[in-house]
């Protein structure tokens, strides 16, 4: 079932995404050259809590972190731990707040220090896919006109789409129905309505789309051992254009 949030529905939701976003600005600032991500979770945490808020990962089916930390070839789901940044790497960090009954889901890639060509255009296609797609995100569109989008134009840039893991309805609980895969479903998918609320996040590779998980039962990398790029908001859907609740 998908859930419709209403006007006050939305508004908590927005102060959740406002938390998320304005903790995604802050961690941008600290990540550079020899930081670890423990200390990036650490400073999250602690950001989160000092909203009112608490973070929607910890403990979510086991998850020991505040936050998901994915360093170059490592999808989503990274563990942050004692290993420390490196000019040249790429991070995705991928935040969840509950704020007032409701959760807010971001993620953003960042580049540390200096960053290949093929990397800087990895994180813009990425991040440009997300846009590409929420120009469907309309009532009375379907849901696979923003998957099909999405994915088409990762393709078409050269890159590759993971498939495995797909973005998802957001509200009271952090993943809620629909799935939201970002390639085309091969069927119209539900009918979009206003007072949805989705979490869409392209995660995308520079080789194979093709992943696994590691050791530690969380994190998920490339098969290839390439790099891999994740981009996500939270948007709700209007009479218009959709609003993006995670963006500061």
């Amino acid at each position: 079932m998908i859930y419709l949030k209403n006007t006050q529905q939305l508004l908590v939701m927005k102060k959740a995404g406002s938390i998320v976003a304005r903790c995604l600005e802050m961690l941008e600032r600290h990540i550079k050259p020899g930081v670890s991500t423990a200390e990036l979770n650490k400073m999250a945490h602690e950001f989160i809590l000092s909203h009112n808020a608490t973070p929607s990962f910890l403990n979510y089916k086991g998850f020991p972190a505040s936050i998901n930390t994915s360093i170059n070839e490592e999808i989503v789901h990274g563990i942050p731990d004692s290993r420390r940044l490196m000019s040249g790497d790429i991070i995705g960090i991928d935040i969840g707040v509950f704020f007032s009954g409701y959760h807010g889901d971001a993620a953003r890639t960042f580049g540390v220090g200096t960053i290949s060509e093929e990397d800087e255009r990895l994180l813009e296609v990425t991040k440009k896919s997300f846009f590409e797609g929420i120009k469907y995100a309309r009532k009375g569109n379907r849901l696979n006109q923003i998957c099909k989008t999405i994915g088409t134009y990762i393709e078409d840039n050269g890159f590759g789409v993971i498939e495995e893991f797909v973005g998802h309805g957001i509200g009271r609980d952090i993943h809620e129905m629909p799935n939201i895969p970002n390639h085309d479903m091969g069927k119209k998918g539900p009918k979009i309505d206003k007072g949805m609320t989705f979490a869409i996040e392209p995660m995308v590779s520079v080789g194979s789309p093709e992943s696994y998980i590691v050791e530690d039962g969380w994190t998920a990398i490339t098969l290839d051992g390439k790099n891999s790029a994740h981009y996500e908001n939270t948007i709700a859907i209007t009479d218009g254009e959709p609003e993006i609740l995670t963006l500061y």
